[in-house]
């Protein structure tokens, strides 16, 4: 150990002065009072220089520069001191291990690798990136960009320090879990793997060219600080916590011996016993901290006492040396109670002989043989080697000539003090010789301490032997095991052991980490011959004992009725003996050597002398050692150990890992071993890990709530009685910081709630508010045993919440800048900012559903009831926009759309206190604006029908899916001021002569965008709604009726202005409002059906029913109408050939005009053209017909009527000439009209029983008698036309 550099008492005021300052830096002023230790160093002459200005004008500021560097010189001794402390912890812990369990710390993301990031993302979504990608994942990472990436409240995370790459990786992850759920399935293709495939893509956008998370290949320290550290990792990084330098360091390591084992075992000793001495002194004088009772001072001093057997259990557990495998720790039994204050004979466990059995390696390496002539030079010699009773191990051979070997034999023997025998042979020549002749031997009495380097010995010969100066060159190491402390010649007089003044080979063993034992040694002996236990001695120097022969430097160890007086022939010899012994005894009181024997005999030293007071000295020369030596019992640990949480916790914040307030194992086991060495209570220790966490807290770091339950559960539990570290006393100190404490967190905790969005931003960190709200209902318990009532708690939260509300709308009314707007800005711009604002709280209360709803599944309603007071809060600016709004101004609708649409997919919200206001503003909108669209409908259709040209158009309202129909309210019209639709340009382009008017397209597409419009409201409140379909289905009923209703009367004026000729041809507008009619049949199941109640049902379908019949009963007599038109025609055809007829002067003039004609000229065949023409007609017409009506049902009917009217005005014209034959030429023309009619009719699509009607078979049978008579009478007057059916005729 090192020699103090002034007395004792001296010491000890130094260290109460020390131990004042300790209380003033950590127990005075805030937790951040202490700055950063300086990086140069300023001694006190700079100080007392500047303090000693003579100028008056400086002389406060030179008073002011002056503290500052007496207090930094304090705080830097402070630093300095506990370094040594910690530097102990970690040279020789023994109670501590590095924890292997902790969760593995992420590397954090800062504000340069935020900006690379968007960056990358930007590139990728510009298209400069060689990332292939479908639309659904750049919409996902577009998504991802503008939500994520650039919010502020993820920019001031990462400047927190509390997000990680990981972070960011989950937030992507839970984006496209949703959006590859939505998507279809494809077969082949598992959405798993669209999910490895899209993360795949988005590390290979967060990579880049260059992976900035990979690390180089030498890590900084702080890059491994997760790891488990070695102790040069461990020194170096407390070094950086504490802004000690490396010079510091290294004078403090070889000054403190923290490399030597002993050494520090020897100073936990000393430490052990200074804390029972406390104990007994603080129980002696009652001078006991306070207490919330007295019963606790008693139970104070047995936890001390405990604890201090608790160490000393853990230090006597520790192997003597690791991984020694020829000496196992001897377990002895100790008490666990208080007897280790009793330190005396009684208690003592006594050694025998067998205890203290040490085991040696020694290695003999055999070089060579010098001064060898008495043998031939071409024989063979070689050397045998052994350890006296051990096994004997023989060289190679070698010629006499040069005999060389350097082999090496490696023995094994338990006598500290073996016998060595080297021997050297030759091989015997002659026949009867038994064994070889030996030449020479040596004889060696090897120790631990002797050389080990080799060393020519002069080797013992037979008689008459040539070689008188024969020599052998080797060495001889033996080792010194680990529990052997020390060894050496001694002198020796004792009264219970060597009671005899005489020199002795002594070795210093240690059986346990408690147990050291003095033993003497004989020659050849594994058993020591007598052994001295030194528990309880005291070693010292003393001064040269005149009666006593033998040996120079004089020590002793004195022991209550024992005195044993040793002696070395060196001082250095003596020292070491006393460092050795001192270690072994456990005492407080430092031996110290006459100022005379301070300067060390080097002379006499050799390899293994210990250099420790060089190294004490160099301390010394640097200030040092008062660091050093002082006692640890007479600081104050706690004052310390919170300057030391506090640097470590500054530390590890701002090393590069996302670590929440969470220690690295390193920095966890050397505060864990610093806390049991030295007596740090764990409640104190948590008090202070919360106090700086909650700073932390306070000024945006982000920290763990569950770091913060742990620390203040184990407080509490603590405070109330639990004994969570079997601690049962509790401080009034101690309650009252927890008390104090206890309100910070709970001040912190429901500002932290009320600030969700922004302390937990998209959820990050993870599970971090629903731990918040864990802990909130701890903190709230009054102790331990009893809950808190769940109304309680929800009270709070209830109230952190509408907080929560006021400050996120706040927020986002100053990030949409939505003050400025509403001040100045028109109304369309004010309606215009409003519905930007109306997304952005949608997009909130979204991001509150999927990120935070999870914490608050405890109260879903509270979480509702923060929604609601959040959309309160913007019903204010919404209002304020709709007043603004002019009268019969639409624009607002996509503004109700936007909001219901969101609203009403919300279990919670769906017609809540913000639903039924929005609600209760857009009903008379609503209403005023259906009465509005019905009144321009109707003038619509009255003007329209009133100018209508009846030109087909394409139908619209068929194409509507296929059409990107614009919604009413867009249309860029006012309804008060046009009180009527104009036609789209876009429906221009859909004209096309196949189909309905104008008008009626119109009519039914606005009827169809208006339902469509009150559809996609999605009106909430169930009545409203069903009365708002059921005025637009009766609306349209109505509107149908009329156009139907002017499209008959349409019908029969343009119908009365047609002729009766065959040139007749059905104009198209006919055709036009014939398609109307169909139109309308089909557009009523599609704008007049009602999908009510029941009760409805049988009201409303008698009377939609009625507007189908009207429709009906229209068609009817639309096609009643054209085919009494066609049948008319039909009728002046007949009444020309009733010219013909028998006994009329027209058919007796033909008659004999054609005849006479005949006999000159050839005469064309009279009334074939008449026939022709109607045929012709009728052809025309039913092309006219098919191709220009759109509904084949109708046409069928149109047919049916048409051919069966027309064979009854046949058949009723032939029934007027039954009496009467028929003129050649009527039966001709009949034949024709009749036979082609049926066939064109047949092939339009008219039925067999149609067809073949009683009607036509009396036609038939008239004209097949009538064709009979004539062939009778005139055979070639009917040219080939027949009644019979033959594929010759002309068409």
């Amino acid at each position: 150990m090192l020699d103090p550099s002034s007395s004792e008492e001296e010491s000890d005021e130094l260290l109460e002065e020390e131990r004042r300052d300790v209380l003033v830096a950590a127990g005075g002023g805030s937790p951040r009072s202490l700055p950063p230790a300086p990086r140069d160093s300023r001694g006190r002459e700079a100080g007392a220089a500047r303090a000693a200005s003579p100028s008056p004008s400086v002389l406060s500021e030179g008073r002011e520069e002056q503290e500052r560097l007496q207090r930094e010189e304090r705080e830097k001794r402070l630093r300095l001191q506990l370094y040594v402390f910690i530097a102990r912890c970690i040279a020789h812990p023994f109670n501590a291990k590095q924890p292997t369990d902790m969760a593995r710390r992420q590397q954090k993301l800062n504000k340069q690798q935020l900006q690379v990031l968007k960056e990358r993302f930007q590139a990728f979504l510009n298209g400069e990136t060689q990332i292939v990608a479908d639309e659904a994942f750049c919409n996902a990472v577009r998504s991802y960009y503008e939500v994520f990436l650039k919010s502020d409240r993820v920019a001031r995370m990462v400047h927190s320090g509390g997000c990680s790459a990981s972070d960011f990786r989950d937030v992507f992850k839970k984006n496209i879990e949703k959006r590859v759920r939505s998507l279809p399935e494809i077969d082949g293709l598992s959405k798993e793997t669209v999910l490895s495939s899209w993360l795949a893509k988005y590390d290979a956008i967060y990579r880049g060219e260059e992976d900035f998370c990979k690390q180089p290949n030498r890590m900084a320290l702080s890059a491994v600080s997760e790891l488990i550290l070695s102790k040069e990792q461990l020194y170096e990084m407390f070094q950086q916590i504490l802004g000690i330098k490396k010079l510091e360091h290294q004078l403090i390591y070889n000054a403190c011996q923290l490399d030597n084992g002993d050494e520090q075992a020897a100073q936990i000793r000393r430490e052990l016993d200074g804390r029972l001495q406390l104990a007994e002194q603080m129980a002696r004088e009652r001078k006991f901290p306070k207490f919330v009772t007295k019963e606790m001072e008693n139970m104070y001093i047995e936890e001390l006492r405990s604890s201090v057997n608790l160490l000393m259990a853990n230090l006597e557990s520790l192997p003597v040396s690791k991984g020694g495998p020829e000496f196992k720790l001897q377990k002895l039994k100790r008490s666990q109670n208080s007897a280790f204050l009793d330190i005396g004979d009684e208690n003592e466990v006594q050694l025998s002989k067998s205890d203290v059995v040490l085991s040696f390696t020694l290695e003999i390496v055999i070089m060579e043989v010098q001064g060898l002539k008495s043998v031939a030079p071409n024989r063979i010699v070689y050397c045998t080697m052994e350890v006296e009773g051990g096994e004997k191990l023989q060289t190679d051979q070698a010629e006499a000539s040069r005999p060389q070997w350097g082999t090496q034999g490696d023995f094994t023997t338990t006598h500290p003090r073996p016998v060595v025998k080297v021997k050297l042979f030759t091989e015997s020549t002659g026949v009867l010789a038994l064994e070889d002749k030996e030449l020479g031997r040596v004889v060696l009495y090897p120790t631990s301490n002797s050389p080990k380097s080799p060393d020519l010995h002069k080797m013992i010969v037979p008689k008459n032997s040539q070689d008188s100066d024969l020599k052998i060159k080797l060495a001889v190491r033996m080792d010194k095991p680990p529990h052997m402390k020390h060894c050496g010649y001694l002198y020796a007089l004792g009264q219970k052991v060597w009671k005899r003044w005489k020199k002795r080979y002594f070795v210093l063993v240690q059986v346990s980490q408690y147990t050291f034992a003095m033993c003497s040694y004989r020659e050849k002996k594994s058993e020591p011959q007598e052994l001295m236990q030194l528990e309880g001695y005291t070693v010292d120097y003393t001064a040269p004992h005149t009666g006593l022969q033998g040996g120079r430097m004089f020590f002793n160890a004195v022991k209550e009725g024992d005195t044993v007086i040793f002696a070395s022939d060196d001082e250095q010899d003596r020292i070491l003996w006393v460092q050795a012994m001192y270690r072994a005894t456990g005492q407080s009181y430092k031996p110290v050597p006459a100022s005379q024997a301070q300067k060390m005999n080097l002379k006499g030293g050799n390899a293994n002398t210990d250099i420790s007071p060089l190294y004490t000295d160099r301390g010394q020369k640097h200030g040092m050692d008062e660091f050093i030596s002082a006692n640890p019992c007479k600081f104050d640990h706690a004052s310390l150990f919170r300057l030391l949480q506090r640097q470590t916790l500054d530390h590890r914040l701002n090393d590069s890992y996302s670590c929440l307030g969470w220690f690295s194992p390193g920095q966890v086991f050397v505060l864990d071993e610093y806390c049991a060495r030295y007596g740090v209570r764990g409640c104190h220790r948590h008090l202070c890990y919360l106090d700086e966490l909650i700073e932390y807290s306070e000024n945006g770091s982000v920290i763990d709530p569950t770091l913060l339950h742990y620390s203040f559960a184990f407080c509490a539990s603590h405070v109330h009685g639990n004994r969570p570290d079997g601690i049962g006393t509790v401080s009034v100190e101690e309650k009252e910081r927890f008390e104090e404490i206890k309100d910070r967190l709970s001040s912190l905790l429901e500002n932290q709630i009320s600030h969700f969005r922004y302390c937990f931003p998209f959820g990050r960190p993870e599970g971090a508010l629903k731990a918040t709200l864990s802990l909130l209902e701890r903190v709230l318990m009054k102790d331990i045993a009893t809950p808190i009532p769940a109304e309680e708690v929800k009270k709070v939260v209830r109230k952190c919440l509408e907080k929560a509300a006021l400050i996120n709308y706040t927020r986002l009314t100053e990030y949409a800048k939505i003050e400025e707007t509403m001040n100045q800005a028109t109304p369309a711009r004010k309606l215009e900012e409003v519905l930007h604002l109306a997304e952005l709280c949608i997009e909130v209360l979204q991001q509150n559903e999927e990120h935070h709803s999870e914490a608050f599944a405890w109260w879903p309603e509270l979480l509702a009831e923060h929604a609601e007071k959040f959309l309160s809060l913007y019903s204010v600016d919404m209002d304020s926009a709709l007043e603004a709004q002019p009268q019969d101004s639409w624009d607002s609708f996509p503004l109700f759309q936007l909001l219901n649409n969101a609203l009403r997919n919300d279990t919670l919200l769906c017609n809540g206190k913000f639903h039924k206001h929005l609600q209760e503003i857009f009903v008379p909108m609503v209403v005023r604006y259906i009465d509005l669209m019905e009144s321009s409908i109707a003038q619509s259709i009255h003007r329209g029908l009133e100018q209508e040209s009846w030109q087909p158009v394409k139908s619209i309202t068929n194409s509507l899916p296929n059409v990107a129909l614009p919604k009413v309210p867009s249309l860029p019209l006012n309804l008060p001021q046009i009180p009527s639709f104009t036609t789209p340009t876009w429906m221009t382009s859909l004209y096309d002569s196949t189909n309905g008017s104008a008008t009626s397209e119109d009519l039914f597409w606005k009827l169809d965008a208006l339902q469509m419009f009150v559809f996609d409201l999605h009106w909430p409140e169930p009545e409203f709604a069903h009365h708002l379909e059921q005025r637009l289905k009766l609306m349209a009923t109505d509107m149908i009726e009329a156009c139907v209703k002017r499209t008959r009367i349409a019908f029969e004026l343009k119908l009365q202005k047609t002729n009766k000729s065959t040139d007749l041809r059905i104009p198209s507008c006919l055709c036009t409002m014939f398609n109307v009619l169909v139109d309308a049949k089909k557009q009523t199941a599609k704008l007049c059906i009602l999908d009510g109640g029941q009760e409805f049902a049988s009201q409303w379908q008698q009377y939609h029913s009625k507007i189908d019949d009207l429709i009906e009963e229209t068609v009817k007599e639309i096609i009643s109408l054209l085919v009494s038109k066609v049948v008319s025609v039909l009728e002046g055809v007949l009444s020309k050939l009733s010219r013909y007829d028998e006994g009329t002067f027209f058919s007796s003039l033909v008659s004999f005009t054609v005849k006479a004609a005949a006999k000159y000229v050839d005469v064309p065949k009279p009334g074939m053209d008449l026939a022709d023409t109607y045929i012709m007609f009728v052809r025309q017409n039913q092309d006219i017909l098919r191709e220009k009506i759109n509904e084949e049902m109708y046409i069928e009917k149109l047919f049916d009527q048409w051919y069966s009217n027309s064979m009854k005005a046949i058949c009723v014209w032939l029934a007027d000439r039954l009496d009467i034959q028929l003129h050649i030429y009527q039966l001709k023309t009949l034949i024709k009209i009749v036979k082609k009619t049926y066939r064109d009719f047949r092939l339009q699509g008219v039925m067999e029983g149609t067809l073949n009607s009683k009607t036509y078979d009396t036609v038939h049978s008239r004209l097949t008698v009538e064709e009979a008579t004539v062939s009778v009478t005139d055979a070639g007057g009917l040219q080939g036309i027949t009644m019979k059916d033959s594929d010759e005729e002309e068409g």
